[in-house]
């Protein structure tokens, strides 16, 4: 009998602490004056890049609890309702403990699953580096009404930087540690949107993540964003300064295709620019002069328009007096010779030699001319 019970108590007790093991459970309390019923919203964000909503729940003294199942990790929010600010969490299967203040909401305390924990342990530095950083900066804005001022704003540049290049060897160190972290996923993320760290070492550090992490929405975005990163890359190597510039050929006005090679000359001028951009129909006279001055001598022109519509492209080459050769595909920036080199604003321009190698990009004016100049002799 003694024996029974015991084997019932390790059931208990194993049942326990595998409740809800197939989904998860946050256990929320909030401290504060709070009125019984307050609405609190578990959230993520959506497509559009706004928060959906995705459970609701009413506060009963103080606490609260969501429940449900999560497939891969993914990063939520906690809202209660008239209350500013929220916290972010992780959700995933298991239970999670949410504590925080009605006045603190984005200082919660939040932990139980081993995702919670790394995503706050990466919180908790990074506030301290905040911190660190806002000093600085309170510092600057007193030093720079200051008689010792520009003494004292260049050290404090010096301890920016020195700041900001802690920060992001403590994120590298960071993600290489902790490979089976979510936030590591959104780390990476963001040092792919900002160019923060080379390629190659992203690539190496996606490559040591876990397969579950790799599985999550921030995992596969890493991968779409290597995969662009090294696309742009391998553009602009092929559009740089000493390349031999990318053939490509489309429309005319009048619906003949025209090629790159059709129209080489001495020098070439290849002319990205639409109806619609400003500076680019403000630095249109300067290319007709240079036209006019340098065409007989061997320079020629080819002008890849990005317009949405046709009409409008073909009035602002006769309005302008664009005598040059035009072509265009009328498709905005999704145009292929705009993607083919890597053009992502207007006007751009790439200067050519009689061996169709890029010389100069974007000269305007006076620059244009000298170059265009130089290369006619």
């Amino acid at each position: 009998m003694r024996n029974s019970l015991l084997l019932l108590l390790v059931l208990i007790t194993a049942f326990s602490c595998k409740q809800n093991a197939d989904g998860y459970t946050i256990n929320g309390e909030l401290r504060g004056d709070f009125e019984e019923g307050t609405q609190v919203f578990l959230k993520t964000i959506g497509d559009n890049g706004q928060p959906v909503e995705v459970d609701t729940v009413l506060l009963d003294g103080g606490k609260f609890q969501f429940t449900g199942t999560s497939p891969v990790p993914e990063l939520h929010y906690i809202f209660v309702n008239e209350l500013p600010g929220y916290t972010a969490l992780i959700l995933e299967n298991g239970t999670i403990n949410f504590s925080a203040q009605k006045d603190s909401l984005g200082f919660a305390e939040v932990d139980g699953t081993m995702q919670n924990e790394v995503f706050f342990d990466y919180l908790e530095k990074s506030r301290d580096l905040s911190v660190r950083a806002k000093s600085i900066q309170e510092d600057m804005q007193e030093a720079n009404g200051s008689a010792t001022g520009e003494a004292s704003m260049l050290a404090l540049n010096d301890e920016m930087q020195e700041l900001q290049e802690e920060y992001k060897t403590y994120e590298i160190d960071f993600i290489k540690a902790n490979p089976n972290a979510l936030i590591s996923a959104l780390l990476l993320d963001r040092a792919i949107s900002m160019n923060a760290i080379e390629t190659d070492e992203v690539q190496t550090m996606y490559d040591a993540l876990s397969q579950e992490v790799k599985d999550t929405k921030p995992g596969k975005k890493v991968v779409e964003l290597l995969e662009n990163k090294k696309k742009s890359e391998e553009t602009s190597k092929s559009t740089a300064i000493g390349a031999k510039a990318p053939e490509f050929s489309g429309p005319d006005p009048g619906g003949k295709t025209i090629a790159l090679s059709d129209v080489m000359g001495k020098a070439t001028l290849i002319d990205f620019w639409a109806a619609w951009c400003r500076p680019c129909r403000a630095e249109n006279p300067n290319i007709v002069a240079v036209y006019e001055k340098y065409h007989d001598k061997g320079l020629n022109i080819i002008g890849v328009s990005l317009d949405r519509t046709a009409d409008a492209w073909k009035k602002a080459i006769a309005d302008d007096g664009l005598e040059w050769y035009q072509i265009s595909n009328i498709d905005y920036f999704d145009d292929e010779i705009a993607k083919l080199y890597n053009v992502t604003a207007i006007p751009a321009a790439f200067l050519l030699d009689e061996n169709g190698v890029i010389v100069a990009k974007n000269l305007r004016g006076s620059e244009l001319e000298a170059k265009v100049a130089e290369l006619l002799n």
